[in-house]
This record gives structure tokens, C-alpha cells and sequence, in this order.
């Protein structure tokens, strides 16, 4: 739904027509669109602000698609883009080429990432990442002399992209459903859904038997026939499921154990999201591979890659000779211009440590006042991920009906009050900006009640009815 706080222009009309009619947008249906009198066409944006053609204004706390990370408007990443572009706008990758942009920032991401992971292959989106990330994965255990080690095993709710292996390597009923995926040799265990699967086990207990489902499904399958495992450490499109405390080290623990490489997807956690340079750091597990996209340029160009260790990489330089992979745009000189500079600013203005000392800890302490609020089942969080379950029946953890689709009703009505939020199925998800400061968060927050109070109003539920099932 559009919010129509200023009249829709001439120049919106003749924009929205031409939308409708020549633009394939994600995610949505085209006929909604256009009874609803969307889309909302964005013409600006800066800090946490964004502007649509009619002059309305947004907090946009989504951060874009959780990549924004230093904010919008940064006129020294659109100069250095430029002056990129000036100098040289593109050259490949291939036949023993490359340029000083993708050598910089080559180097500096093996300077912020985690121990041993000192190669970076360069793509263009988390989806190629992972495509990349599977190729590798089977390349390294063929010349080693395995080539039956194929099987990743995944996870369900999973998001590791839109190709046809991000999307079986996800684990998204919607997209295996309309696809016919997953493609062959990729499983899904349980994720750490502590809030819906876990009954009455505590959170660590629940943790251990979560991680212990791959330990179960690496037997089912055999040890000597699966590759990798591969996870978000907080699985983000998935409703900001964040693990206990105990699962990511069990996983390690097992992936160990049994001889398989074990993946950590940063595409949306990397770069400061969870108040460490990377969601591994977070839980204190070291991958063998790592891929990254968002917010290494935190959107302002499209770019991203894979970290590999050294592990793998000494097997592919000393086993593997030309390594038949690659993409027309990776290490694009602009995007990789752009990336170096958003990781200078992150590391100049500390924007990593204001996270894990200052703005995550205040978000934390806000975002719990919705604990009492009687539409919220759950409140979740980590660094400047947030996310609110919305449940019919808080003390029964029962959902909604999902006919009554109330995760977009509560989106809708964010929209009205001028707030970018996230609705995946019935979770309300912030990703704000890293520069977001202490004043912003309290205004974040009074929005979002109000959001809430009104979606509990729009379903025709009393307030107090809702009270007195909390």
C-alpha cells in the first residue's frame, strides 16, 4: 500500500505506468501492485532517510535490503566511483589480468576477515557467492581424491540466494515448490528455531540438540559423500532466527568430526551487522569458506565474493591448475573502489565497535519493551538485527491463521506512518544503518508501537482481550 501523505505528481504517474509495464519487480504480483497504487518510486536518500518522487519521506530501517550499512548519501563513495570510472571503468578478471582496485581491496579484506581466510574470488551478488562457494567446495574434495563428497547439507528457512543453487541451497518451500528444487545432493536439517521447535528445553539445551540434527543427517547420508555445511550465522530472511549461544560452536564441533567443510554466509551478518566485522566472530567459529556481498559496499555498488581459507586454497593453487569459473563483472574497478573506501569508513568512524558498545546494547534494551507487548511472541535481536514475532496466543506460541496475513497488514500500516520495516511471513524485521545513533533508535521504536497498536486495532482484536491472554 502507498502512503499518500503528498498527492501522487505527474512525474510519479508517468513513472508508475511505465513500471507496471515494463519493470519485473521481486516479489510481488503486478496485479497488486496496481490496485494498491504502488510501487513507491524512491528518487533520494540520506543517512537513514529516503524520499519518493512525491516528496513523502521514510525511516527506512530496513537499511535498504540489509546493506546500507554506512548510510545513504555518502558523497565520498559516489567521487571515488567516478573517479574510477574516469580512469578506468571496467576491465576483466581473466587471462592473467586484474587491476589496483581489485588488488587493494583484495588485500584489506584479508586484513578484517578472520584468521586463514587470505583469498577472496570476487562476484557480484550473494547468489553467485554461493554458487561459487558449491563449485569450490567439490572442486577441493575431487582433487584431493573424493569425488563423492558432493552433498551440502543446508538448512530449512534458509536464504542463500535466488539462482537455482542459492535457491536449493536455501531452504524456502516457496522456491523449491514453483522451481522443482532443490537440485540433486543438497539437503536441509531443522534450523535453530528456538521459539517454534524447541518445546520446553531451554535455549542452550535446544542449541545442542539443533546442531546435533546435522551430526544425525551426516550418518543417514555417510560421512564420505558430503562436502559442506552451510549456514547464516543469523538466518536473516528467515525471520532474524538468531541461535543459542551453544549451536554454532556444536556445529563447528561436528563438522570437525566428520571430515566436512563448514560454510558461514555473511551476506547479510558481515561487516558489522552483528556487532563483530562478521557473524562467526559473533559465535566463535572459525569457516573454511565465507561468502560476503551487502555490506561490503554497502549497496552503493553491486559487489561481493567468497573468502576462502587457506586450507582450501593451498589444494586448488597446488592440485588444481586453471580453475574454469568466473563472471564478466567480478572485480568490477568501480565496485571494488566503492567497497575499499565503505570498509575505510566503517574502520575510521568505528562504526563496528559503536555497534557492539553503544547502539546494539541500546537497540537490545528498547527492542525488549516489546516483550509486553500483547502481539509479540518473541522479541529477537543481535547488533542491529531485530525482529518481532507477531502470535495470536502469546502464552500458547500459536500463530496467526495465515489467511489473515498480518505481517503485511502491520507492513501496511508502516508504510502509512513512514517507516521501512521487513514483513517475512508474521516477523517484523529492522536492519537499521550502522551510523543509526541512541535519538534515532528511541524514534524507531515509538514508530514501531505505533505500528503495533494499530495493527492489533486493524485485526479487529481488543487490546485487552490481548492482555489477558499474555
Amino acid at each position: 500500500m502507498i502512503a499518500n501523505t503528498n498527492p501522487q505528481t505527474e512525474e510519479t504517474q508517468t513513472l508508475r505506468k511505465s513500471s507496471l509495464k515494463h519493470n519485473w519487480m521481486h516479489v510481488r504480483s503486478w496485479i497488486e501492485m496496481a490496485e494498491e497504487g504502488d510501487p513507491i518510486i524512491i528518487k533520494e536518500g540520506k543517512g537513514l532517510t529516503v524520499v519518493d518522487t512525491d516528496g513523502n519521506e521514510w525511516m527506512d530501517v530496513n537499511g535498504g535490503y540489509l546493506c546500507v550499512n554506512v548510510g545513504y548519501g555518502r558523497e565520498v563513495l559516489s567521487s571515488i566511483a567516478y573517479e574510477q570510472l574516469q580512469e578506468l571503468p571496467y576491465y576483466n578478471s581473466f587471462f592473467n589480468t586484474t587491476h589496483p582496485p581489485a588488488i587493494a581491496l583484495a588485500k584489506k579484506l584479508s586484513e578484517v576477515t578472520p584468521e586463514g581466510l587470505n583469498k577472496v574470488f570476487f562476484t557480484n551478488s550473494g547468489s553467485e557467492s554461493n554458487d561459487t562457494v558449491l563449485r569450490t567446495a567439490r572442486r577441493f574434495w575431487r582433487l584431493l581424491g573424493h569425488p563423492e563428497k558432493r552433498i551440502f547439507i543446508s538448512r530449512k528457512e534458509a536464504y542463500h540466494g535466488s539462482t537455482v543453487v542459492g535457491a536449493s541451497l536455501s531452504g524456502k518451500s516457496e522456491y523449491h515448490e514453483m522451481d522443482g528444487l532443490p537440485i540433486p545432493d543438497i539437503e536441509h536439517i531443522e534450523c535453530p528455531y528456538w521459539y517454534k521447535n524447541g518445546g520446553d528445553l531451554s535455549k542452550d539445551d535446544y542449541g545442542i540438540k539443533a546442531a546435533r540434527e546435522l551430526e544425525t543427517k551426516i550418518k543417514e547420508l555417510g560421512a564420505n559423500r558430503v562436502a559442506a555445511f552451510i549456514g547464516e550465522p543469523v538466518l536473516g530472511a528467515g525471520g532474524v532466527i538468531i541461535p543459542p549461544d551453544t549451536y554454532w560452536p556444536e556445529i563447528q564441533r561436528i563438522c570437525k568430526k566428520y571430515d566436512i567443510l563448514m560454510i558461514t554466509d555473511e551476506v547479510i551478518c558481515g561487516f558489522g551487522r552483528t556487532g563483530s566485522w562478521f557473524g562467526c566472530e559473533t559465535y566463535g567459529v572459525l569457516p573454511d569458506m565465507m561468502p560476503i556481498a551487502k555490506g561490503l559496499s554497502s549497496g552503493y555498488l553491486p559487489i561481493a565474493g567468497v573468502m576462502i581459507s587457506d586450507r582450501i586454497m593451498d589444494v586448488l593453487i597446488e592440485k588444481g591448475g586453471e580453475y574454469a569459473h568466473g563472471f564478466t563483472y567480478s572485480g568490477h574497478p568501480a565496485a571494488c573502489a566503492v567497497a575499499l573506501e565503505n570498509i575505510n569508513i566503517l574502520q575510521e568512524e568505528k562504526l563496528v565497535e559503536k555497534v557492539a558498545d553503544e547502539t546494539g546494547p541500546y537497540l537490545k534494551k528498547r527492542w525488549q519493551e516489546f516483550e509486553d507487548h500483547p502481539l509479540v511472541g518473541e522479541v529477537r535481536n543481535v547488533g542491529l538485527l531485530g525482529a518481532l514475532e507477531l502470535v495470536e496466543d502469546k502464552a500458547k506460541r500459536k500463530h496467526f491463521p495465515k489467511d489473515r496475513k498480518v505481517g503485511e497488514v502491520c507492513l501496511d500500516i508502516c508504510i502509512e506512518k513512514n517507516i521501512v520495516m521487513r514483513a517475512i511471513k508474521d516477523i517484523m524485521v529492522v536492519s537499521p544503518p550502522l551510523i543509526i545513533t541512541k535519538e534515532q533508535i528511541d524514534e524507531m521504536h515509538d514508530l514501531v508501537k505505533s505500528c503495533l497498536d494499530l495493527t492489533a486495532k486493524k485485526l479487529g482484536v481488543s487490546y485487552q482481550t490481548l492482555v489477558n491472554q499474555s
